[in-house]
């Protein structure tokens, strides 16, 4: 991964988006805090860190890593951040062993190229009694449509047994789910799925902005930080993960060390 560059697939502060997006960014950071109370924490590709002052009022210390060394720089340079960034490869964290007690990665396994290697390192680095949190969306989702600069994406059954095979028992959830609201989603649904099939999205932030303006109306504004009560909290619910999974937009998984 070393040398790349992931601003252009990043949301950050002041990007418009929907309500819906907004609510899976507060959903996640949310879904954690309980996890990181009194812990040591790390989150692996944060960006610009929104999420990091957040757990910080709960955990003992947090870090926050990023590849991508212009994101952090824009971290830095925003005044709202008080926490420790670095800058890592997955892959081969700069950390000691046992030294950390949760390691978040949220919205990143698809970009690794060695997701595997990636999960074994978080293995190294957490304390025995650890807890690795991923979240990724779900690409058995009929709606899902991948990213320009992602690598492989993983189905529930896939993440597990990676995980499983990089040292964790893992429990599997899913978020947001799939089921139509009405006929004005429906049409949303069928309008993404005929633009991925055509490859009409937008490889950039900035067009993808501008058709989800098209197709979904008004957009909010990227937070700066994450705040209680940002947007609504939708609670991951336990999956099985012996099916594929199409009810949920969203995958969340708890690894913990054997």
């Amino acid at each position: 991964m070393s040398g790349s560059n992931y601003s252009a697939v990043t949301e950050k502060p002041g990007d418009r988006v929907t309500r819906e997006a907004l609510a899976m960014v507060y959903t996640r950071y949310r879904f954690a805090l309980d996890y990181c109370r009194g812990k040591r924490v790390l989150e692996v590709a944060c960006g610009e860190g929104v999420g990091l002052e957040y757990l910080a009022r709960q955990a003992d210390q947090v870090v926050g890593g990023d590849l991508t060394w212009d994101l952090l720089v824009r971290a830095r340079r925003s005044g709202t951040l008080r926490r420790s960034l670095v800058q890592l490869d997955a892959d081969a964290l700069p950390f000691h062993a046992a030294s950390q007690d949760v390691i978040l990665c949220y919205e990143a396994v698809y970009y690794f190229e060695r997701p595997l290697q990636m999960l074994q390192d978080c293995r190294r680095v957490l304390a025995p009694n650890g807890l690795l949190i991923l979240c990724s969306v779900n690409p058995e989702w009929s709606d899902f449509n991948p990213s320009p600069q992602s690598r492989q994406y993983l189905s529930a059954g896939r993440l597990a047994s990676l995980a499983e095979a990089a040292g964790f028992r893992t429990e599997l959830l899913g978020a947001f789910s799939t089921e139509s609201p009405g006929p004005k989603a429906t049409m949303v649904s069928w309008l993404k799925r005929t633009a991925v099939a055509l490859h009409l999205i937008p490889s950039t932030m900035r067009g993808k902005r501008l058709l989800k303006r098209l197709f979904l109306g008004e957009l909010v504004s990227f937070p700066s930080a994450v705040e209680d009560g940002l947007a609504p909290y939708c609670p991951p619910v336990s999956i099985d993960s012996r099916r594929p999974v199409t009810d949920y937009k969203v995958l969340f998984a708890l690894c913990r060390p054997r």
